[in-house]
């Protein structure tokens, strides 16, 4: 008879409505970019060199940002599937009465997914899901490009939006930035101002936070540490900048942020992790 697996039922599955509201923020964000484009102020006339540069651009990031949505998505960190049972329990390892089995360290229950998750570090509030051991490398390349896109799209309808913005005075600028849609209601911006004005906020905000969410997420990668950890002060899997990178990148780790797709499997299984007393044992 086959091992049982670890538990984990269907209601576990992540809730779907945070990533139907994020899609619905994005394609109003899109559609409003669109109708600046085409029919509003938009950006600076460019010359066809500058054109194709800006669109070669754009379409990198855009496949790394929708790629690296794809495979966060599709790869679960959950330890449904995982084959738990008969591996040697040991420090660290602890028993979840919700999903009534034994979890490896740096495991961690998520009351929104309903289940542990290998490598916890925290759930995602926009897509839905928990980042942990199988999706934290594409959730930190959509860290990059999604701040990359947003600040791309920034500087493109900057120009447009500082002439606006000079045209009118400080306070109808205040206003127009704080306050967009107030300002739509009472008339006294067009739609096309409107929509500029409410596309680079959007983009501008999104790309700070994205940026410091990258971050804040690579000082705990390179430190090999999770958000747990770092709230907790633990240090006990810092093996090193290199090797840290290596444990949560794969060996390309250098190359993966260019191409979603781009083989480099982890050297680990989620379940057992090497910590400094080990390596300190190894050298002495």
């Amino acid at each position: 008879m086959g091992q049982p697996r670890a538990a984990g039922s269907a209601d576990g599955a992540p809730a779907r409505l945070p990533l139907v509201l994020t899609a619905l923020w994005a394609a109003a964000v899109g559609l409003e970019l669109t109708y600046v484009l085409v029919l509003g102020p938009g950006p600076p006339p460019l010359g066809p060199l500058a054109r194709a540069l800006q669109l070669a651009l754009a379409a990198f990031q855009l496949l790394n940002l929708l790629g690296n949505v794809g495979l966060f998505l599709r790869s679960d960190p959950s330890i449904r599937g995982v084959m738990l049972a008969g591996r040697g329990l040991g420090q660290g390892w602890a028993y979840c009465y919700q999903c009534q089995s034994q979890v490896p360290p740096r495991s961690g229950h998520c009351s929104a997914c309903r289940v542990c998750i290998l490598r916890r570090d925290h759930h995602c509030r926009l897509l839905g899901r928990c980042v942990g051991f199988r999706n934290y490398r594409p959730f930190l390349c959509l860290l990059l490009h999604a701040a990359g896109v947003l600040l791309h799209i920034s500087v493109l309808l900057g120009p447009a939006l500082s002439a606006l913005l000079r045209a009118h005075t400080p306070l109808h600028m205040a206003a127009l930035l704080l306050l967009p849609r107030l300002m739509l209601l009472t008339g006294r911006v067009s739609l096309a101002q409107f929509a500029l004005a409410f596309v680079t906020d959007t983009c501008v905000a999104g790309a700070l936070l994205c940026g410091a969410g990258l971050l804040f997420h690579g000082m705990l990668l390179l430190r090999g540490q999770t958000t747990w950890e770092w709230a907790r002060g633990q240090h006990a899997y810092d093996l090193g900048p290199c090797h840290n990178l290596q444990a949560a990148l794969g060996p390309r780790w250098a190359l993966v942020w260019l191409w979603p797709f781009l083989a480099s499997p982890l050297p680990g299984d989620g379940i057992t992790f090497q910590t400094t007393a080990d390596v300190g044992h190894t050298a002495s």
